[in-house]
């Protein structure tokens, strides 16, 4: 499988020909080239990790497609035909094995109200939690490790990188960071991911890895 990872939080995962976009929200250039995508994962209704227009382009170019996200997504996505999903629901669409954990994005201010929010572990490898710290509980062999949020610290994000342990680990939802500001969180993420051994990859929007 190839990983591509583009602006902010989303993410392209292509093997064998078919396509699983993730996050594809209005921080990521406009996805124009998604032939042969067989599912999208949106794993909570904030408009970086999704917009109307993304999934229109998606759908229209791939009529099959299945989309996948908690019961807000489904609510919000009213237009489009989001299948629900749950966290220890199991989803095999493709070559892709899709598995859901935790449940809630992260406390942004008490203020705000707490939204339902989905990880994915795609092909038991790659981890995505979303916006929040939810932990797997299995082996992570690449972790998309949060560089920068209104909803985290990089105390927290480096704790959680230790306790995930991934083999790899690469920055995401990076699109509120100055240059100096990821480069920061870089650092920091890559000390992390080296405390268990891993291997941290600064991947910037167009760079690929293989998994």
């Amino acid at each position: 499988m190839r990983l591509t990872k583009l602006e902010h939080a989303a993410l392209a995962i292509e093997d064998s020909g078919d396509k699983l976009y993730i996050d594809p929200g209005k921080f990521t250039t406009p996805i124009t080239e998604s032939a042969g995508t067989v599912a999208v994962v949106v794993t909570h209704k904030h408009d970086d990790h999704w917009t109307p227009e993304q999934l229109t382009r998606i759908a229209e170019a791939n009529p099959e497609v299945r989309i996948f996200g908690p019961a807000g997504v489904a609510a919000a996505a009213a237009d489009f035909p989001v299948e629900t999903v749950e966290p220890g629901d199991t989803v095999e669409v493709g070559p892709f094995r899709l598995r859901f954990f935790g449940g809630r994005h992260a406390v942004i201010h008490p203020s705000i109200p707490v939204i339902d929010n989905l990880g994915v572990l795609v092909n038991d490898s790659l981890y995505y939690g979303g916006d929040s710290f939810t932990l797997p509980g299995v082996p992570v062999d690449v972790l998309a490790a949060p560089a920068g949020a209104p909803w985290m610290k990089i105390s927290e994000a480096m704790d959680y990188v230790v306790e995930v342990a991934p083999r790899r680990a690469f920055p995401t939802h990076e699109m509120v960071l100055s240059r100096a500001g990821k480069a920061l969180s870089n650092a920091r993420l890559a000390w992390a991911t080296e405390q268990g051994g891993g291997e941290y990859l600064p991947l910037e929007p167009g760079d690929t890895l293989d998994f």
